[in-house]
């Protein structure tokens, strides 16, 4: 199987985890594929850095742990530095995209929480 197809595979479990709440496995499927393209110096290591902090932020927040909101808005910050990347990519821009507006969507769930992130 080549890189790209476990990169496709994985963005396309990433986007239904998403919808699934299921933000803890969204991040470790990601972070599968991110860490040979971070080995590499891939220019898209980082849009999946950035999505996978996202699905981190969600964690926290569906947690519900003691600093939950501050934790999720720092974590956040890094999907907020990084999505310019993921609408501009490469390979597979269609699912970077589409991951894209799933974290926009739960994140307009939690305006009070991301508002100005």
């Amino acid at each position: 199987m080549k890189m790209s197809d476990d990169l496709e595979g994985a963005l396309r479990k990433y986007i239904v985890l998403l919808a699934s709440e299921a933000y803890y496995d969204a991040h470790e499927v990601l972070e599968e594929a991110w860490h040979p393209m971070r080995l590499r110096k891939d220019p898209m290591a980082n849009a999946l850095k950035g999505l996978i902090n996202a699905a981190v932020a969600f964690e926290h927040l569906k947690r519900n742990r003691p600093q939950a909101a501050d934790r999720a808005r720092r974590v956040m910050q890094s999907y907020e530095r990084h999505k310019a990347l993921a609408h501009d990519a490469a390979i597979f821009p269609s699912l970077f995209q589409e991951a894209c507006v799933s974290v926009e969507r739960l994140k307009a769930t939690y305006t009070e929480i991301f508002e100005g992130v």
